[in-house]
């Protein structure tokens, strides 16, 4: 969440910030700076009330030596008057804490000043393009009637034993699918990143730490009798790592990867873009997760594009990157940069992945800090991408691979998979 300080030093940019994302930010953004003022006053009147009681204190001793009994009482009772006025403002300082509170969790974090202008994904910008694009024939299949013909993923079966949205992975679709977590992870392992098995649910701490409540909140998979969640995606366990954590600066860069399966509910989700792979419940994820110093995060961003990029180069995809406008991106992102591929029979292009800095917003939710040399505690900066997400990325690689003798397995994946082609 955005701090108080970043409020405080210049509200009127916060709120022309927060209108880049579509949200009209002048109401919360006054109420909070009202309500800080408020609990201030009430703090100096708190402390004004501490030193009166110290001071009483002090007089009731000197008194009782005095033999000044009768006066002693009275100060007692002077003393008794402020201890009840002292919780009176504990109580309204407490009061005001968690409305401040509970209004910042409801604003989003502001884009930074990249972040182009624009309401919906029409407005996002294409930054780069590369990747061999396809030329099929025009009896090209769509992956869902490949994934039939060659009996590697059944949704019907998903549906029996489930429901829509979790599909039965069969045969040489299983391996596939184990082959790119695999590669994924051994591609991340090189890059840095080291890995962390996290946890497949999360507790509520956990989902307001990184932002998922209570934004996210009805998209969720919910154990109510156990107050957990499901995860949507392996950043909510890793990042939670460092919730209530102070790193010493020679611990930064901290760099993460996990594979995980995600639970999304995808309420509201109908139509062409939800068949197949295209948009499912549970789907397959290996994600990178950094913790930098507020300075460097910038940098980190550009090496976590280009290790994305680099993935679906020797995958030998068509893809182009995105960054988004300020009416696409998540609550929680500063700025986000997606990832597409194109999936060559539905001549559509299918996201797989998005790398997003979220500044110090989710370090405040989390209180991850560092010490500096000056031993002074500062806000990390928190930085996550999908490195990669599997369905799109297998519906694209089926698709564009497609031959008459069978589909073509990428090089990079052979010593994963054990064969070069699906038939």
């Amino acid at each position: 969440m955005l701090t108080l300080q970043q409020i405080k030093e210049d509200p009127e940019l916060i709120i022309r910030r927060l209108a880049v994302k579509g949200f009209d930010g002048k109401q919360p953004i006054e109420e909070i700076l009202r309500l800080d003022e408020q609990r201030r006053q009430m703090q100096l009147s708190n402390d004004n009330i501490a030193a009166e009681l110290n001071k009483a204190a002090a007089q009731i001793g000197a008194l009782m030596k005095q033999g000044k009994k009768d006066e002693a009482e009275q100060a007692k009772a002077r003393v008794a008057e402020l201890k009840d006025e002292q919780k009176g403002y504990a109580d309204k300082l407490a009061q005001a804490e968690a409305k401040i509170r509970e209004i910042l969790l409801s604003v989003p974090n502001i884009p930074c000043e990249m972040v182009p202008e624009g309401k919906t994904a029409a407005d996002n910008v294409v930054e780069k393009t590369g990747g061999p694009m396809p030329n099929l024939g025009e009896d090209a299949l769509c992956h869902w009637d490949l994934c039939k013909k060659y009996d590697i993923i059944d949704f019907d079966l998903g549906v029996k034993i489930t429901g829509a949205g979790f599909p039965v992975y069969k045969g040489k679709g299983a391996r596939l699918q184990r082959a790119l977590i695999q590669f994924f992870l051994d591609q991340a392992g090189e890059a840095g990143y080291l890995e962390i098995q996290p946890p497949y649910v999360v507790n509520e701490a956990s989902g307001y730490g990184t932002g998922q409540l209570p934004d996210k909140e009805g998209q969720m998979y919910f154990v109510n009798e156990d107050g957990l969640y499901l995860i949507p995606t392996a950043e909510v366990p890793v990042t939670n790592i460092y919730r209530d954590v102070i790193l010493s600066q020679d611990q930064l860069p901290i760099k993460n990867c996990a594979y995980s399966a995600c639970f999304r509910r995808e309420a509201g989700s109908y139509g062409k873009d939800v068949r197949g792979l295209n948009r499912l419940h549970q789907f397959d994820k290996v994600e990178i997760v950094r913790i930098e110093k507020p300075e460097n995060s910038y940098a980190a961003l550009e090496e976590m594009k280009d290790h994305v990029q680099g993935l679906l180069e020797k995958l030998g995809l068509p893809w182009h990157i995105l960054r988004l406008c300020g009416g696409d991106m998540s609550f929680t992102s500063a700025i986000t940069f997606d990832f597409e591929v194109f999936s060559a029979a539905q001549k559509r292009w299918l996201e797989v992945s998005s790398v997003s800095n979220f500044e110090t917003y989710q370090a405040n939710r989390l209180k991850c800090r560092y010490r500096g040399d000056d031993k002074k505690t500062r806000l990390c900066h928190t930085l996550n991408g999908s490195a990669l997400a599997l369905p799109r990325i297998m519906a694209a690689l089926l698709e564009n691979n497609q031959t008459p003798e069978g589909i073509i397995v990428p090089e990079c994946l052979r010593r994963y998979t054990g064969f070069d082609i699906i038939n």
